[in-house]
């Protein structure tokens, strides 16, 4: 691969998902493209790039940009987040709206569905409390490789043994040959689609907490401030952001604030005027309402 080359993909990258490279990354251009070039019959990246140039390498590009972005996940990663979750946002949410009995969950990076499984699985394990609710977990991300994957549910005995308990692999999947599948309780309770963070995604709709980790890492200081600054339309005013261990809001955007002793948990910092949003529900966006619940799917505590 050719200086020019790697430049091209740089900057290929950075369009198409945000993605920046370091000029010490090429290692990890060759180890993750050279399987995609061997796939469509290329000798090498230099034939990739040429080829990406070419019209009518559409899906060619997405193959390069899928390849380039997968990263890997696991079941209750860093387990402070789910933490978290259980100790502070479920029940803030369950005194904040007793009334509406609504919640929506969005994790913007899904991958292959294990951070969305494991928010399921906390909510399974307080359905008593839940009885009654509609709930929506949304999962999204920019490869549909992934996405199928978390759709599917199924996971080699490695990844089952990466984070999560004994108790729930047995409450909540069920053994196939050397697989394991999640139970399709679970799999009914998350809806999953492609998004890629760069576009406009208002039509999603208001969530109460948003789960974002570990994928802003990539990202530029201006993309991270333009994404963190989209989010917060898409939350309501007492709303949850969760970030990896590694990212921060500070010294980005002051939409949001760090709840003190509360690592990687973010709460609105201050009041976002939307009269038009909140009332008609405009730009595409469906309220936090029924609309929004039948768009995109949803589950029922105590009602089925």
């Amino acid at each position: 691969m050719t200086p020019s080359d790697y430049d091209y993909l740089r900057a290929f990258l950075k369009s198409r998902s945000g993605l920046v490279l370091t000029n010490e990354k090429q290692y990890l251009i060759e180890s993750r493209l050279q399987p995609v070039a061997r796939k469509v019959g290329l000798a090498s990246i230099s034939a990739l790039v040429m080829r990406l140039k070419e019209p009518g390498s559409a899906q060619l590009q997405e193959a390069v940009v899928e390849a380039m972005t997968t990263n890997e996940s696991f079941f209750f990663r860093d387990k402070v987040p789910f933490e978290h979750f259980t100790q502070v946002m479920l029940p803030h949410m369950l005194q904040a709206r007793a009334k509406d009995r609504r919640l929506r969950i969005w994790c913007a990076a899904a991958s292959t569905g294990q951070e969305p499984y494991s928010l399921a699985m906390c909510l399974k394990e307080a359905e008593a409390r839940l009885a009654g609710w509609r709930i929506e977990i949304i999962g999204t991300d920019i490869s549909n490789e992934v996405l199928e994957k978390a759709k599917a549910g199924i996971y080699s005995q490695f990844e089952v043994q990466r984070g999560l308990p004994i108790a729930n692999l047995l409450k909540f999947f069920k053994q196939t040959g050397e697989m394991w599948q999640v139970s399709s309780e679970l799999r009914s309770m998350i809806q999953y689609r492609r998004l890629n963070l760069l576009e406009n995604f208002s039509s999603l709709g208001q969530f109460d907490i948003v789960f974002c980790r570990n994928v802003l890492i990539y990202f530029d200081n201006e993309t991270k401030i333009d994404i963190l600054t989209r989010i917060r339309r898409q939350m309501t005013e007492d709303a949850f952001l969760v970030l990896g261990a590694a990212e921060t809001v500070v010294g980005l955007t002051d939409a949001f604030k760090p709840m003190q002793d509360r690592r990687g948990l973010y709460v609105i910092n201050r009041p976002m005027e939307r009269p038009q949003l909140a009332a008609t529900g405009t730009s595409g966006a469906p309220g936090p309402g029924p609309a929004g619940s039948q768009r995109l799917g949803s589950f029922g505590f105590g009602v089925r």
